[in-house]
């Protein structure tokens, strides 16, 4: 007997959420069209949109939804029962957080469990579970602390440690939601950004970008194809910016993929060398320099080995990092690390610090930066830094240079943004992704 319409679709996004908390594979990965979910590729565009939006409601709602079986639940459910938990998940984040008939989340997550051979012998108790939701979905979902929940303990406290119980909260709550598109220009002013804002139906933010009122098919919107613009969050575009005028200057881009930051420097002028381990990401670098008619040295190279010919007079340090600060557009990232990675990477990235000191001209600046909000990717590896070094000084970041957003400034004169803050000088706008940004001199 033929599958229902939609089976399919929830299948591959059983499956995807299953090898996203499970096995901890990144849902950019498993949702590649090149080499991702084999189920998923399979799929016609609409239902790709589908499998998207509910495996992203699941992992947004993630901790919400665990909390919500536990009350629906007499016992725990078993190990090794297949995709009975996935299944679950799925079909509540779609009752309760998409436009999903409750009928049709119930009878497609039934079949599926019944499709399945580990699963089979609990398709009564999915469709038990699902249906006493359905009916008793207010008392079921009273009093929960979603913004809470759907942060993972180690996190969360780490974010209390950091900053303080009230900031660690808003993260998370800013969390809860979607992050907008925002585009760069290959040329910036203040008319020519007020024409495409009105052009594209957007708002312009940080001083330098374009935030789109709706989201829409980047590839379809005025200026895609003609190379006017390209998709970078506001937040990612402040570190470049902060290395000033570099027209004419040999500046380096290293850990450069997925480019945004290298068609900046190219933009202004300068004369980029654009770094990175991941041939496949730097293909997409340099198809976008292409569209965009602007000119790069792209190298693939691991930065732990690779030397340039001769140093630079700026360097751009995006440090590999948890990626923390980017959770609005991964949900995935609070389920598929740990609090471990974060000591791994600090090492990483303090090694890569020094190395792209060595390359940098006396007198020279260096931003280095993490899409991070743990201190141990960015205030902690400045401070060690200068702890070590006395021909290294911090060159404080100033209002005007970030389009006004003086909140995102620390004491310290270091650039932090959270993903609650404000877009626009007056406050209007709000949602950035979070970065930490340092400028150094070196004597």
């Amino acid at each position: 007997m033929a599958a229902k319409p939609g089976f399919a679709a929830r299948k591959a996004a059983a499956d995807i959420l299953g090898n996203v908390v499970h096995k901890r594979h990144a849902i950019d990965a498993e949702l590649d069209l090149q080499s991702g979910h084999s189920g998923f590729r399979s799929l016609p565009n609409n239902d790709r949109g589908l499998v998207r939006a509910i495996v992203g409601a699941s992992l947004r709602h993630r901790g919400e939804i665990n909390e919500i079986l536990a009350r629906l639940l007499d016992r725990k459910i078993p190990e090794k029962t297949g995709r009975v938990v996935d299944i679950l998940h799925i079909a509540i984040a779609q009752m309760l957080f998409l436009e999903v008939p409750d009928r049709a989340a119930v009878d497609l997550a039934v079949d599926h469990a019944g499709a399945d051979r580990r699963a089979r012998p609990y398709k009564g108790l999915v469709n038990g579970v699902l249906r006493r939701l359905g009916r008793e979905r207010e008392t079921v979902t009273a009093d929960l602390d979603a913004v809470r929940l759907n942060t993972p303990d180690w996190l969360y406290e780490s974010w209390v440690e950091s900053f303080d119980a009230a900031t660690a909260r808003a993260i998370a709550e800013a969390h809860q939601g979607e992050a907008g598109i925002d585009l760069s220009f290959k040329e910036w002013s203040d008319e020519n950004a007020k024409t495409w804002a009105e052009k594209l139906g957007g708002t312009i933010v940080a001083g330098g970008s374009i935030r789109l009122n709706e989201k829409s098919a980047v590839d379809q919107l005025e200026g895609y194809s003609d190379g006017i613009w390209w998709v970078q969050d506001a937040a990612a575009t402040l570190p470049a910016r902060l290395l000033g005028d570099i027209a004419g200057k040999k500046v380096a881009d290293l850990c450069a993929a997925p480019g945004g930051k290298t068609l900046q420097l190219a933009a202004a002028g300068a004369n980029v060398t654009a770094v990175d381990i991941s041939k496949s990401r730097l293909k997409r670098v340099s198809e976008n320099l292409t569209r965009l008619k602007l000119q790069a040295d792209v190298v693939t190279g691991d930065l732990k080995t690779w030397e340039p010919t001769e140093p630079f007079d700026a360097i751009l340090l995006d440090a590999p990092c948890s990626a923390t600060g980017t959770i609005r557009r991964h949900p995935d990232l609070p389920w598929i690390k740990q609090a471990y990675d974060i000591g791994k990477l600090s090492e990483i990235q303090s090694e890569l610090l020094e190395r792209a000191l060595s390359w940098l001209k006396p007198g020279g600046t260096l931003v280095y930066c993490t899409c991070s909000l743990q201190p141990e990717e960015g205030v902690a590896q400045i401070d060690a830094l200068l702890r070590s070094r006395k021909d290294v000084e911090v060159l404080p970041v100033k209002a005007e240079e970030i389009g006004g957003l003086g909140s995102s400034i620390t004491p310290q004169g270091f650039l932090r943004t959270l993903p609650f803050h404000a877009a626009t000088a007056d406050g209007s706008l709000i949602g950035l992704d979070g970065f930490f940004a340092a400028r150094l001199r070196k004597f």
